[in-house]
């Protein structure tokens, strides 16, 4: 699963058809997930555990792992280039603070010019505070 696009994969190399992919894929459903990973290894010891069995092992085994995990929650964001004079720089910083927006890079000279971050879901909202200014100018940065 990702943010733009939702796309998985699940294999169960070599057990029976749906006995371990989709288990462990409905673990990752079921903490609400995306952009993870989750890899079971399983080792024959001479125990045939048959299709139940080896679904509950390897539901049992991501369940047991997702919650041991630590989990990183990120947000999406955009990089924009502001560039305005010195004298702005009050009104800039206002829009910035109040917004609780990130600075990843400043440079203070005559003519200013900061790199901030604003995450996805509010950039139309931000774009236009800064817009409003009139004072600047705002350039989006893709990576």
């Amino acid at each position: 699963m990702g943010v733009e696009e939702k796309s998985y994969r699940v294999n169960d190399d070599g057990e029976p058809n749906n006995s371990a992919g989709n288990p462990i894929y409905g673990q990752i459903l079921s903490k609400d997930l995306t952009n993870v990973l989750v890899v079971v290894v399983r080792y024959f010891g001479g125990t045939k555990l048959g299709v139940g069995g080896l679904i509950n092992a390897y539901k049992t085994t991501a369940k047991l792992i997702l919650d041991e995990a630590e989990i990183v929650e990120r947000t999406v964001n955009i990089s924009y280039q502001l560039t305005f004079e010195y004298i702005d720089k009050n009104k800039v910083m206002r829009i910035i603070k109040e917004n609780d927006l990130e600075i990843l890079d400043q440079k203070m000279n005559l003519n200013c010019s900061f790199l901030i971050a604003v995450r996805k879901k509010n950039a139309t909202k931000i774009v236009q505070l800064f817009d409003d200014l009139r004072c600047l100018k705002i350039q989006e940065i893709k990576h």
